[in-house]
């Protein structure tokens, strides 16, 4: 068994590294990619410096653990991870906009175009042509006051 550790080179490093990295493809998870690029890092390494099994195991250990934790890290940290908030929730970038009526609200509903688009509004009766301003939204359906 310890033979098999003496013989460890560079190559077999590097070889694991791109193995690791490979079953990342099949079971993806951003995790096996880190512990090949460990084992990579220690292929390289072992070409420039050619250290003994001990220490190359020790630096494939310190790397994988260095690894993992600052992918997380930087994972986490994404800047303006979502541009845009509003993509799925329409109705929701409406709130606070002021339009006009459409159709006067007539026991509670009415209709106001933004935009393209016509929407179904909810609010206290008014004539149409009045601006209403937008204060909460609710799937297809607006809640307006008067502006």
């Amino acid at each position: 068994m310890a033979e098999m550790f003496v013989t460890l080179g560079s190559w077999n490093w590097l070889i694991f590294g791109v193995l690791l990295m490979a079953l990342e493809l099949l079971a993806p998870g951003v995790f096996m990619f880190w512990l090949g690029l460990s084992a990579f890092l220690v292929g390289v390494l072992s070409f420039i410096v050619t250290p003994t099994w001990q220490v190359q195991i020790l630096l494939f250990g310190l790397f994988a653990l260095a690894a993992v934790p600052l992918w997380r890290r930087i994972a986490r940290q994404k800047p303006g991870a979502n541009p845009n908030p509003f993509l799925n929730k329409r109705s929701d970038a409406l709130v606070g906009r002021v339009c006009t009526l459409d159709r006067p609200i007539m026991d509670g509903e009415g209709i106001v175009r933004i935009d393209d688009t016509v929407w179904r509004v909810s609010g206290p009766d008014t004539p149409a042509g009045t601006r209403v301003k937008i204060v909460k939204a609710d799937g297809a359906s607006l809640t307006v006051d008067v502006a």
